[in-house]
Order: C-alpha cells, then structure tokens, then sequence
C-alpha cells in the first residue's frame, strides 16, 4: 500500500474525467448543502479570500464566489482546470499541488478540501499546507466519505468483499473521523467534526451501480436523519481554526 499519492495516476484519472465529463458526482442541491454546511461551519463572512483545493472543474469554486466569497480554485488536473475555465469564464482557477501549494504563508482567510483528503493515504503533508497558507484565526472545512457509514465501507474500502474500484483512484480510502482530526489537530488546528448525509449523486463512473443510486440516495436522505445514527452518515465534515497567537 502507498503510503505517499501517486499523483502521475490521480492526474491521469482525473484527466481521462474531463474528456468526458465535469465530474460533479452530486446533485446541484446538494453542491449548494455543502457550501451552506462551509458558511455554517467556518463563519467567514462574505469577501473572505478562500482557497478550494481539489476544486475539479470549478463547481464549488463557483459556488464559493456567488455566495459572496474571493475565491481561487486549485487541481492537479490541467485537463479539469482547462475545463473549469471554460465552464465559468473568469474564474480564477489555477493548476498545481496541494502538497506544494504556490501560495506564501498566510495568504487565505479560508481553505475549502473539496473531498480531498481522502485522496491522501498519508494527510500529513496536505493539513501543513493548509495550516501555513491560512491567516492566523483563518478556517478550513475538509468534506470527505465516512468509512463507519455501511455504504461507503461496502463500496469503497478495500477490506470489503464488495469493494469496487471502478470511479477510484488508487490512492482513495474512506476517512475514519477521529483520524481526520488527529492529522489537522497534530498540524496546529483546534479541529471539531460533524457529519452529513442526504447528498445525492447524480454520477458514479460504474454502470452497475448507477442503476442503484436512487435507492442509495433515498436510504442516505431517511434513514441517516435519526440523531443516534449521526456519526454513520456518509460524509465526514472536518473544520479547523488556525488560532491567532
């Protein structure tokens, strides 16, 4: 198992999308739930400078800025970003590493990791990044596949006997919460976690299980709502503030 990205197969994966597709996997209700859940959590007000890494073809960076936000997009995907600039003409959106970010120390006031972190078997790298180009008392919030919710273990965890690794890079892994948060509170961050269900895809690359996703999106919208079920919905929400010293 790699324990560091392989970033020549994320770029060729993500490449290969963009011939065909913008891969935005949910709904556009449920785009604009995540960035209601980055308002809710983060508390930026509006012309804060954020930051979307793993921004893809531009979605949430778009959303980003009609909510009010200065906002640039960042992807190792050039074919996604040539896609995104043509999809939303004037959007800042730019080619790079979120490991190597080129960007200076403290640039932003808050740092969108659009279902990033799973992408790395070993975060560590990704949450200094994130710390250092963040101001002091800036925000970042982290949307990522919860490995407890039944769903996405069964998919999309290589322990499962249902595992398909159709639609998946092979650096992907569904996140534990409390190891999300160990790795950003290890780079600094005074980090709390909340969970999410109820976002409906639209895409996943396989056939076969393309014809399961409305019954997907059903179960995860009803039977996730019950509070004891909380911590098994299907997406991990870490948020992290950088605190002023």
């Amino acid at each position: 198992m790699h324990t560091t990205q392989n970033k020549e197969k994320e770029i060729a994966f993500f490449d290969e999308h963009a011939l065909s597709d913008e891969y935005n996997v949910f709904t556009p209700e449920s785009n604009s739930r995540l960035i209601k859940a980055f308002q809710r959590l983060t508390s930026l007000p509006a012309g804060s400078h954020i930051i979307d890494l793993g921004c893809g073809s531009g979605i949430f960076t778009q959303l980003l800025k009609e909510a009010g936000y200065r906002v640039t997009g960042l992807d190792i995907s050039s074919k996604l970003i040539e896609l995104g600039r043509e999809t939303y003409p004037g959007l800042e959106l730019i080619v790079g590493d979120a490991e190597a970010l080129p960007f200076e120390d403290g640039t932003f006031d808050g740092v969108l990791l659009s279902g990033l972190v799973h992408h790395f078997p070993d975060p560590r790298l990704l949450a200094a990044e994130t710390f250092r180009i963040l101001k002091p008392g800036g925000k970042f919030m982290a949307f990522d596949p919860n490995r407890i919710n039944p769903f996405m273990y069964l998919y999309r965890d290589r322990s499962s006997p249902f595992y398909s690794p159709v639609g998946v890079t092979e650096n992907e892994r569904p996140l534990l919460a409390a190891q999300a948060a160990s790795v950003f509170t290890k780079a600094g961050f005074l980090v709390k976690t909340d969970y999410l269900s109820g976002l409906s895809y639209q895409y996943v690359a396989s056939q076969k299980t393309r014809a399961f996703l409305p019954i997907y999106n059903w179960i995860d919208r009803t039977l996730f709502k019950v509070g004891v079920l909380r911590p098994l919905r299907s997406f991990v929400l870490t948020v992290g503030e950088k605190l002023a010293i």
